[in-house]
């Protein structure tokens, strides 16, 4: 299985294991800053030199070879479940991809016809009910988790404690864990522990999320979106994920971890 979802400098200076929709568009960038002194031109998942990735198959044996001896410092970033299945869902459901198209081709009229979601479009301002829709998302994602049907849970919504696992799993061990909602603290952190051929200088860092500006803007707070049923589904989707990284299930609203992450105790669990 090797490291899926892996990303590591040119330099080797360090190790990251990709979760969907937690900045990991923000995270590459700078690693590849660090290496080149230069920003990649575009997104930073269409890149194919610049940056190992275990996607890259001669990328795979230094990755392998590092995650394996743990000759780098290693981290991950992970984000609050109820935030980030919300993202997902503005993201890859309701938004235009950046090719001007639905995301996964056929997937939105397919959600339309077997669960009633409406996404609404460009031309009538992305207008449809956000929360009424928002719910039977979380029913298909529940359905994909569960049962792996209509299709396998796509990564952008499947449980982050599967993600950042692999790495674990294959031998890996990580060194730190970075909290989307506190990002800057938590990156400046890995930084301090690196060295790197470029400086970088988070604060002059500009903001990289791809998926902002293609779809319609959220127009409730968080904990709108979620009533008892559909807490019920989160935590049958993540309960793991809000175990392990430390996540408030109770209040959907909480966006913030209840503390710091032991990372022996998360390599324990993570073995399990």
């Amino acid at each position: 299985m090797g490291f899926p979802g892996t990303w590591m400098t040119e330099s080797e200076s360090v190790v990251y294991r990709v979760v969907p929709k937690c900045a990991c568009s923000s995270i590459g960038q700078i690693m590849f800053y660090s290496d080149h002194g230069r920003f990649f031109d575009g997104d930073i998942h269409d890149s194919t030199e610049g940056l190992h990735k275990w996607a890259q198959e001669e990328s795979q044996p230094l990755i392998e070879a590092n995650a394996k001896g743990h000759k780098s410092f290693a981290f991950t970033c992970v984000r609050n479940p109820y935030t980030r299945i919300l993202s997902s869902f503005f993201d890859k459901i309701a938004g235009i991809q950046r090719n001007g198209k639905r995301y996964r081709g056929n997937l939105v009229p397919m959600l339309t016809q077997k669960y009633g979601i409406e996404v609404g479009s460009p031309d009538n301002g992305f207008e449809f009910d956000q929360i009424a829709s928002f719910r039977r998302f979380l029913l298909f994602a529940r359905d994909t988790i569960r049962f792996r049907r209509p299709m396998d849970p796509d990564i952008h919504w499947s449980a982050m404690s599967g993600h950042v696992g692999t790495y674990v799993a294959n031998g890996g061990r990580y060194d730190h864990v970075i909290f989307t909602e506190a990002f800057n603290d938590g990156m400046q952190k890995v930084l301090d522990r690196i060295e790197t051929p470029v400086p970088v200088v988070l604060a002059e860092v500009p903001r990289f999320n791809e998926s902002e500006g293609h779809g319609p803007k959220r127009l409730h707070p968080v904990q709108d979106y979620f009533d008892d049923l559909s807490m019920h589904l989160v935590w049958e989707m993540y309960h793991r994920d809000f175990k392990l990284f430390g996540y408030d299930f109770e209040n959907p609203g909480n966006k913030m971890p209840k503390g710091e992450i032991d990372m022996n105790e998360l390599h324990a669990r993570l073995s399990d």
